[in-house]
């Protein structure tokens, strides 16, 4: 070990094997793939981007709309639809890659902003490269307010039963 290593061991108390002390471009590199792989698992928590935790708790309230249409809560990451005397609430994602979709008026449907699957007001998939039906939450009917279930919604293939059992007549 030369001087200048044995000087740099010796600043570093805990630092007795006699190692030289990482420089400054190795410390750089390790923080950059320590930030690159975080943020790579953020990006695959596809189930926070779909459902994420309410603030007010394991519910959401709303009340029952008067009439059909559909309502976006963007905080709870939420549609209230009311179509044909049926109310239904769905994830705000696409099913096929969890990007948002939207609701396309003029059309009476939903289509994903990436890849432009088509979904029925009720979420029944009609076109593009999902494979499935929108994500529906298990709701209940309380007087005049539909309560919505935060943590537990039902995908059509896997539930087909409960998929369509996630809705209420109004």
């Amino acid at each position: 070990m030369d001087t200048r290593q044995r000087d740099e061991c010796s600043l570093c108390a805990s630092n007795k094997c006699g190692e030289p002390l990482p420089t400054r471009r190795t410390f750089l590199q390790s923080a950059g793939w320590f930030g690159l792989t975080a943020a790579c698992l953020a990006l695959t928590s596809t189930r926070a981007l779909a459902a994420p935790p309410a603030p007010g708790g394991d519910e959401r309230q709303y009340p029952v709309p008067p009439a059909d249409g559909v309502t976006i809560d963007r905080a709870a990451q939420l549609i209230v639809a009311r179509a044909d005397g049926h109310v239904y609430v769905f994830a705000l994602s696409c099913p096929h890659e969890n990007n948002a979709v939207k609701w396309v008026a003029k059309d009476h449907r939903f289509q994903c902003t990436k890849h432009d699957s088509q979904y029925r007001v009720d979420g029944v998939h009609t076109s593009g490269r999902a494979t499935r039906n929108m994500d529906r939450y298990v709701i209940r009917r309380e007087g005049d307010s539909i309560v919505v279930n935060l943590h537990r919604w039902v995908q059509s293939d896997k539930d087909p039963a409960g998929w369509a059992a996630a809705a209420l007549s109004v």
